[in-house]
């Protein structure tokens, strides 16, 4: 494996919205004349509305609309000026009234959006840090980034981990000023909330400790005076808190506050804060509802309409507990998220609720893992008990209908959420299929293997063997893994798919930034498995090329790839893995439609290089077919240096030279941080030396003839396929002798005197194997993990 290429973020986002978007579930539009807030009309059909975010319903009172056209008759439809320069009449009245909710200076944003990129920058100095909880919202993260270019340093911990929270505090105690801790008060899928009061413990414990909420979804519907879940468990803002509400959502108005009891920093931010400096303001009639909406929130009344919610959140957690639908996150907020898994199931869920009458919101990646696709459910007091209790009805009679029709069971949706159940038993295999699994390759007979699995790579019979002797018995777990080996058939006994797995420990950061993988380094100095995890792949980390074979043209090829994801699944369940990675695909629709289906996220990976041999006759008639500026590539800086050097093919070492070729492996090893994995073990060079398929390819100085300066791991696999594994190299010579070009075209003469009809070249540097004739050929692998925090680290996702 090597590093994704960069884009894969917007690319995977894209084909998932895509994907939700044809299924008539994502960027709908709302229709009618006018709108309730009880009911919304999509597709020509009246809905009971299940996904607003104005909770108390504040949106349709009448006092609100009469203030908006009041200010719209007496000050026009916008002010356009700068609130730097001046503020429209109703400004002062809202900011005292919304000062007076929250006994403490206030700045009104536009949007929350771009009150964080106004305040972050202003509050955050240079002798910083900044730590995000791996789900705080999107606006939070993005203003966040711009950071990056003060060279403040931004880290990430999982969703409410207390522990990573206080060991990134103490590692960054010593080296910076203050450390920005940035949260939701309310998380907006699953509606849990931060853990108020162990933050509060944690500063008091750390005093550099800062804690920036953003609580919009906590707003108005709990708290004094409605400020939110923040305040009600604080009772008060101390200096080292900013905190964020809304105007709009369950405010019923427009625009975002910040609340900032440090009067220097208010100051700081209030007189330049970036977009609060340069943005247009609230429009007049935004800031009049905001006004009235405040001055509801002032009087008894908001504790009225609280009430009121609660009764109704209340209600809906009873009917739930009479079911078996999976929620996800049992709380007493107005956010309810019912898992259903695989993105395909969530849609067809959605859609069934749609046509019962009941729209609701799908929860998709990015904003939850692909794994953990569901249907989030928002309560208002706009919803009345009848209809609360119809949804429930009818979500637990269309609930095991939509796993139905989507191939897939209520045991799948409790693992991939990990939530507690009774037992449910194993999924049923179809009853026409037979499923093999081994784990050790001589349990599988060698020209069964071989016919389906053994032409491309080192994963023929003979190779698979080799691995498991040298991946085993080993001192360091990293060293040991886990074989699997599925074959599927049918009732004639023909194999329709055929893969092998691995179970082994990978780094967090082996796909990221060289940057990251860097820092993260400096923790493994004391603590080597720093952000390790046990991965579930098809194929291994010693191997690439096709780790798939699969009988398309099978009329049970999809009930075979079921029982492969059944087994996969099954597999991470009893050994804990936290992610499984099938990989290397070629751009393949079919594939791609049915593991996206299936949860997986479809990732790009370097382009696979491969030589066809079979034209020509020897390595002078190889070069002649190149181009004329690649031919003089090859005069210049592979044949007039070839003399000046001591080439050997040697099919087995003594310990002086093992010990070089491992030395120059670990030199490419530990040069090559945008792929971070661990080396692999002295072992592996002394099976090389003593097994008959292995080869080294080694270069000398003709002056120095016992010091290898680069060396090529070959595999032959006896099936006119030579795999150049892994490669070794002295830096220090490097532009010198052009050793990297040099040992790839060693290897081609060296495949032309075996007669091999194939090489294949593997993944990364696909510019220099181009210049020798490679064939390049896009390839693709999927991930699935219920963690979006790894696919962060990994690069997959854009990592702030």
């Amino acid at each position: 494996m090597a590093k994704i290429k960069h884009n894969n973020f917007l690319d995977t986002v894209n084909e998932v919205f895509t994907d939700a978007m044809q299924e008539g579930v994502l960027h709908l539009y709302a229709e009618g004349t006018e709108f309730s807030g009880r009911t919304i009309e999509v597709k020509n059909r009246k809905l009971f509305h299940f996904g607003t975010t104005g909770y108390l319903g504040l949106e349709q009172d009448q006092r609100l609309k009469d203030a908006a056209i009041s200010a719209i008759k007496k000050f026009g439809t916008q002010f356009p000026l700068s609130k730097s320069y001046i503020s429209n009449p109703l400004y002062r009245q809202l900011e005292e009234r919304v000062t007076e909710m929250y006994n403490c200076p206030v700045i009104i944003t536009k949007n929350s959006t771009l009150g964080h990129l106004g305040v972050i920058p202003s509050a955050v100095k240079d002798q910083d840090a900044i730590i995000l909880d791996h789900q705080v919202h999107w606006s939070v993260q993005s203003a966040a980034k711009v950071l990056k270019n003060r060279s403040v340093p931004i880290d990430m911990i999982r969703h409410n981990n207390m522990n990573m929270l206080e060991d990134k505090i103490k590692s960054f105690s010593n080296t910076r000023k203050r450390i920005w801790y940035m949260a939701d008060g309310i998380y907006s899928m699953y509606g849990d909330f931060a853990p108020i009061q162990d933050l509060k413990a944690l500063s008091l414990k750390y005093p550099q400790l800062h804690l920036y909420y953003d609580d919009v979804h906590g707003m108005s519907w709990v708290g004094k005076n409605g400020t939110g879940y923040v305040l009600s468990e604080l009772n008060e803002l101390s200096e080292n808190i900013l905190l964020f509400g809304t105007l709009s959502k369950t405010f019923g108005a427009s625009g975002a506050v910040l609340a900032c009891s440090n009067k220097k920093m208010y100051k700081e931010i209030k007189t330049f804060g970036g977009p609060l400096t340069f943005s247009a303001q609230l429009e007049p009639a935004s800031v009049a509802a905001a006004t009235a909406s405040a001055e509801i929130h002032l009087t008894d009344e908001i504790y009225e309409l609280q009430k009121e919610l609660r009764e109704r959140i209340g209600y809906f957690n009873e009917l739930l507990e009479q079911t078996d639908l999976p929620l996800v996150d049992k709380n007493t907020s107005p956010v309810f998220y019912i898992g259903t898994g695989m993105p395909k199931t969530g849609y067809n869920f959605v859609n069934r609720l749609m046509k019962e009458g009941f729209y609701v919101n799908l929860g998709i990646f990015p904003a939850v893992p692909v794994k953990n696709t569901g249907v989030r459910i928002t309560i208002s007091r706009h919803n009345q008990k009848a209809e609360i209790k119809g949804l429930v009805e009818a979500m637990e009679y269309h609930f095991p209908r939509a796993l139905e029709d989507t191939h897939t069971n209520m045991r799948r949706v409790y693992q991939a959420f990990k939530l507690k159940t009774k037992a449910m038993g194993k999924d049923k295999l179809n009853p026409k299929l037979t499923l093999q699994m081994e784990d050790t390759i001589s349990k599988i007979g060698k020209p069964v293997w071989d016919t389906l699995m053994g032409k491309d790579g080192v994963f023929d019979w003979e190779g698979l063997k080799f691995l498991e002797q040298t991946f085993c018995g080993n001192n360091k777990k990293e060293h040991n893994w886990d074989f699997r080996y599925i074959i599927i058939y049918d009732q004639e006994q023909q194999p329709i798919l055929a893969t092998f797995l691995t179970l082994s420990y990978w780094k967090d950061d082996m796909l990221a930034s060289t940057s990251l993988s860097k820092t993260i380094e400096d923790e493994r100095k004391t603590d080597p498995y720093y952000l390790t995890s046990k991965v579930l792949s098809m194929g291994s980390l010693f191997t690439e090329g096709g780790h798939l074979f699969l009988d398309k043209k099978h009329p049970l090829k999809q009930d075979a790839l079921n029982a492969l994801i059944q087994s996969l699944e099954e597999l991470e369940q009893r050994h804990k893995s936290k992610m499984s990675v099938l990989r290397d695909f070629k751009a393949d629709a079919y594939f791609h439609t049915y593991f996206q289906g299936q949860g997986f996220v479809r990732v790009k990976m370097p382009d696979s290089c491969d030589i066809d041999l079979s034209e020509f006759e020897d390595i002078e008639g190889f070069v002649a077919n190149l181009s004329s500026r690649n031919r003089r590539h090859v005069r210049k800086e592979i044949l007039a240096i070839e003399p000046l050097l001591k080439i050997e093919t040697l099919k087995t070492c003594n310990p002086n030279q093992l010990e070089q070729i491992q030395e120059l492996y670990n030199n490419v090893h530990q040069n090559n941080l945008g792929l971070n994995m661990f080396a692999f073990p002295k072992k592996l060079f002394d099976n090389m030396s003593a097994h008959p398929n292995w080869e080294f390819i080694t270069i000398c100085e003709k002056a120095h003839p016992e010091k290898f300066i680069g060396v090529m791991l070959c595999y032959n696999n006896k099936d006119h396929t030579y795999v150049p594994a892994f490669i070794g190299m002295d830096y220090q010579y490097l532009e010198e002798f052009y050793t990297y070009r040099q040992l790839l075209y060693q290897t081609i003469k060296r495949a032309f005197d075996l007669n091999m009809k194939k090489i294949a070249l593997g993944m990364t540097a696909s510019f220099e194997k181009r210049k020798l004739g490679a064939s390049v050929e896009e390839k693709y692998a999927y991930i699935q993990t219920s963690d979006n925090y790894t696919l962060e680290l990994m690069g997959i996702l854009e990592t702030s």
